[in-house]
C-alpha cells in the first residue's frame, strides 16, 4: 500500500499560503485570503493580511493628508473676500498665510519626542482635530489677531500630522514598495490644494468666507475619527518612553542628507512657483496669464508624483530615475527665460520635477531604525521647515540685487542641483556604512 501524503506537522496550507508555527490563528499571517473581485467593507479590508492591509491604511492616509492642503488653501481662497469684509491689506494676508508654517520651525523637533510616550494614532487625530478647532476659530474671527491665532493652531496640527503621517507610512512599506507609497502620500498634499482652489471659492461666494474655513474644519474633525477608529499600527511600528534620546552617528547623518535633499528639492519648486509668473510679466503676459502657465507645474506634479514613485519600485532604479528627472527640470528651469515655450517648460518641471519626490521621500525608511522613527521624523522636518524658511527670501534678494526675474529660475536649478548632490552624498555614505558594518 503506498503511504498516504500528509502535510509537515508545522505547515499548513491557507489559501495559498504557508504558515509556520508562530503563526496564530486569527492573526493578520493566518487570515484568509479574499476571493479575487469580492467587495470588502473597510473593516475587513484592515484584517487583511498586511500585504494587502497595508494599501488601505495608506488610503486612510491619504484621505486624511488630503486635508492638511485643503485647510492650508483655505485662507488664499478667501484673499478677496477678508479684504472687503474685514478690511486687510495684501501685506496682512501674506503673513496669514506663512503663519501656517511657522510652528514647524518651532514645533517638528519637540512633535518627535512625543511619539516616545504617545501612539501614532493618537497624535495623528489629535494633531487633525487641532486643525479643525484652528478653522473654527479662524470662521468665528472679528479682526487679525483671532484669524492669526487660528492659523497658528492650524499650523501646529499641521507640522504633527506631517510628521506621523510620513512616519506611518514608512512603517507599514519599510522595503516594500515604498517609493510608490510615499509618492501617493506626498500627492495627497497638493491634491488638497488644487480641491480648495476649485471648490472652495465656490463656498465663499455662495455660502461666506467662514463657511471655507468650517467645511475644511469638518473635513479634518471627519479624518481624525476615522483615523481613531481605523487604524492599526504596523508590526513594525514602536514608541517607547525608555527608548534612547537621539540618533546613533550613522542614522543621524543617513537623516540629514535625507532632510537636506528633500528640503532643498522642495525649495526650488518653491521658488520656481514663486517667481516664475515674474519673470513671464517681466516678458509682457498679464498676472492671471501667467499665473495660470506657472500653475501647469502643480497639476502635472500630481501626475507625476505618483509615476515616479511606481517606475522606481518596479525597475529598481532609483536612482537613475531621479538623476534624469532633476537633469529635465534643471534644463527646463535654465531655458525659461525663452517665454514662448513657457507652456512646455512649465509642463516639463511638473512632469519631470515631481516624479522623483517619493523615491526621495523614501529615504526616510532607510535612514532610521523604526524603533528611532519618530525622533527621526522629527529632525527631517525641523531641518525642512529651516530651508523652506530661508529659500525664498534669498531668491527675492537675488532678484532684488540682480534686478532681473530671472534669477530666480536660476536659483531653483541651483537647488534642484544640490538636492541630486546630497542624494548622491546619502548614497554614497549608505554603502560606506554597510560596508563597514
Amino acid at each position: 500500500m503506498p503511504r498516504a501524503h500528509n502535510p509537515p506537522p508545522n505547515k499548513t496550507r491557507n489559501n495559498g499560503r504557508s504558515h509556520g508555527p508562530n503563526d496564530v490563528a486569527g492573526s493578520p499571517a493566518c487570515l484568509p485570503y479574499p476571493p479575487r473581485g469580492a467587495r470588502l467593507s473597510t473593516a475587513e479590508a484592515l484584517a487583511l493580511p498586511t500585504r494587502q492591509a497595508r494599501w488601505w491604511i495608506l488610503g486612510l492616509l491619504f484621505a486624511c493628508r488630503v486635508g492638511l492642503g485643503l485647510q492650508f488653501q483655505t485662507l488664499g481662497s478667501v484673499s478677496d473676500s477678508l479684504v472687503t469684509a474685514l478690511g486687510f491689506n495684501r501685506a496682512q494676508i501674506g503673513t496669514l498665510i506663512g503663519l501656517f508654517m511657522l510652528p514647524g520651525l518651532l514645533l517638528a523637533l519637540p512633535a518627535g519626542y512625543l511619539g516616545r510616550w504617545v501612539g501614532d494614532r493618537m497624535l495623528v487625530s489629535l494633531s487633525l482635530l487641532c486643525m479643525a478647532a484652528g478653522g473654527v476659530l479662524a470662521a468665528l474671527a472679528h479682526g487679525f489677531g483671532q484669524l492669526a491665532l487660528g492659523r497658528l493652531a492650524c499650523g501646529a496640527g499641521f507640522v504633527i500630522s506631517t510628521i506621523y503621517l510620513t512616519k506611518m507610512t514608512a512603517d507599514w512599506f519599510a522595503g516594500k514598495e515604498l517609493a510608490t507609497a510615499m509618492g501617493l502620500l506626498v500627492m495627497s498634499w497638493p491634491l488638497g490644494i488644487a480641491l480648495g482652489q476649485v471648490g472652495q471659492v465656490w463656498i465663499d461666494q455662495h455660502l461666506g468666507w467662514q463657511s471655507v474655513f468650517l467645511s475644511a474644519s469638518a473635513y479634518c474633525a471627519m479624518g481624525s475619527l476615522v483615523l481613531f477608529l481605523l487604524y492599526r499600527p504596523a508590526a513594525t511600528a514602536t514608541h517607547s518612553p525608555v527608548a534612547p534620546i537621539g540618533l546613533p552617528p550613522a542614522e543621524l547623518l543617513l537623516t540629514l542628507l535625507a532632510a537636506l535633499t528633500w528640503s532643498l528639492f522642495n525649495a526650488g519648486y518653491i521658488v520656481y512657483l514663486s517667481f516664475a509668473p515674474g519673470v513671464l510679466m517681466d516678458d509682457g503676459h498679464s498676472p492671471a496669464h501667467a499665473a495660470t502657465v506657472a500653475s501647469l507645474a502643480s497639476w502635472a506634479m500630481i501626475v507625476s508624483i505618483v509615476i515616479g514613485g511606481r517606475l522606481a519600485d518596479l525597475s529598481g532604479r532609483r536612482d537613475m530615475i531621479l538623476y534624469a528627472c532633476i537633469a529635465v527640470s534643471l534644463l527646463a528651469l535654465l531655458l525659461f527665460r525663452q517665454t514662448q515655450w513657457a507652456v512646455a517648460l512649465s509642463l516639463l518641471v511638473g512632469l519631470f520635477g515631481g516624479a522623483p519626490a517619493g523615491i526621495i521621500m523614501a529615504l526616510t525608511g532607510e535612514a532610521m531604525a523604526p524603533q528611532r522613527r519618530a525622533f527621526g521624523m522629527g529632525l527631517f522636518y525641523s531641518i525642512y521647515f529651516v530651508v523652506l524658511s530661508l529659500a525664498p527670501p534669498l531668491a527675492g534678494w537675488a532678484v532684488d540685487r540682480s534686478g532681473d526675474a530671472f534669477t530666480a529660475m536660476l536659483a531653483a536649478a541651483a537647488m534642484f542641483g544640490a538636492a541630486a548632490l546630497c542624494y548622491r552624498a546619502f548614497r554614497v555614505m549608505q554603502r560606506r556604512l554597510a560596508r563597514a558594518a
